[in-house]
């Protein structure tokens, strides 16, 4: 996959928790896994367009491997979300698996740079 193909998959990501915790109910526990939900898929693409800048291979590969840890967070929150019916369960599995999708795709990316050191 391309750089600009997983920015814009990587932005999408963080629209689509954006618009899914905009229909959170009003409830403190929704609004702490919301406001972390957001913190989290946001700096996935972030955090992946900084990677694209990296000044080393070591660089990129530490970028990477934040944006593994910031996707890996954001699964951990839609997991919640689920498991407390904040929103319709088939929205936030398609997010859900958005997230283990791109994990697949960042891990390969991290073992690939690593191979070519």
């Amino acid at each position: 996959m391309r750089s600009d193909e997983l920015k814009s998959r990587t932005k999408k990501f963080a629209i689509d928790v954006i618009k899914l915790v905009g229909i959170f109910p009003n409830t403190k526990a929704a609004d702490i896994i919301g406001r972390q939900l957001i913190k989290s898929s946001t700096s996935v693409g972030a955090n992946y367009r900084s990677a694209c800048r990296a000044q080393s291979r070591a660089h990129f590969i530490s970028k990477l491997s934040i944006v593994l840890e910031e996707t890996d967070e954001s699964q951990y929150w839609l997991e919640l979300a689920l498991v407390l019916n904040l929103a319709k369960p088939s929205r936030i599995k398609t997010l859900i698996n958005e997230s283990g999708e791109l994990m697949a795709i960042f891990i390969s990316s991290i073992k690939t740079a690593r191979k070519k050191k």
